[in-house]
């Protein structure tokens, strides 16, 4: 059984409940918060392993608690999964830029909720494991210390920016990012680049990786994922 502790944040109490005690039956410790405020002043008392964080709160709103959070150096590790009405392709793009780890949107399944949560604390754990281990998947094997990819024993050769957002993508598959997101990423925050520039190094990695390019997707509107392993 599970014993992460996670923090429910929604103003309504209602969906506070349903969540908490779903979460619950599943053996995670759960507390709750009615408001940004109060988000924030738990987060800071309390060591949490995730957020669900609703976004149209009273007072400080939901992006605002995100922003807060991540900019928080006693916050800013803990994985942040945003419940709400809000679901427009933007309210997507905000939300996944200020840090979020995932996007659901109401009204939702307590079965789909769980399953995201369970998915964002496996990625996790994972990101705490050997960052300089190989990597295989879909036939793919990217190792970040020599910097080199290979398939089929053919070696791939890519470039710095190429083998970075590709190392990115792929070390959390299913996960969507955007292109800012990227950016900051591979270069950091501060390197002048374009979404098309984005754009343009996706197409040049595709193109050399042959059969395997496929599994580099794009999420229209929002960005690109690395396929899931079935």
């Amino acid at each position: 059984m599970p014993n992460e502790n996670i923090l429910v944040v929604d103003d309504e109490e209602d969906i506070l409940e349903l969540v908490r005690f779903n979460l619950n039956r599943e053996g995670y410790q759960v507390d709750g918060a009615l408001n940004g405020e109060e988000a924030l002043k738990k987060a800071r008392r309390s060591p949490f392993d995730l957020i669900v964080l609703d976004l149209m709160l009273p007072g400080i709103d939901g992006l605002e608690v995100a922003k807060s959070l991540k900019k928080d150096s006693k916050t800013q590790h803990i994985p942040i999964v945003m419940l709400t009405a809000k679901g427009e392709e933007s309210d997507v793009v905000t939300g996944l830029e200020l840090g979020a780890d995932d996007y659901i949107t109401k009204p939702f399944s307590p079965k789909i909720l769980l399953a995201r949560i369970r998915a964002v604390l496996r990625r996790k754990a994972s990101e705490i494991s050997d960052e300089t281990a190989a990597l295989t998947i879909h036939g793919l094997t990217i190792h970040p210390g020599r910097r080199s990819v290979t398939t089929d024993d053919r070696q791939i050769d890519l470039t710095f920016t190429e083998f970075q957002v590709l190392y990115l993508l792929a070390r959390r598959p299913g996960w969507v990012f955007t292109r800012s997101q990227i950016v900051d990423e591979v270069r950091g925050s501060d390197y002048p680049v374009t979404d098309r520039s984005v754009d343009v190094q996706i197409v040049g990695l595709r193109k050399k990786l042959g059969s395997c390019g496929k599994f580099v997707e794009t999420v229209r509107g929002v960005g690109y994922r690395f396929k899931e392993a079935q």
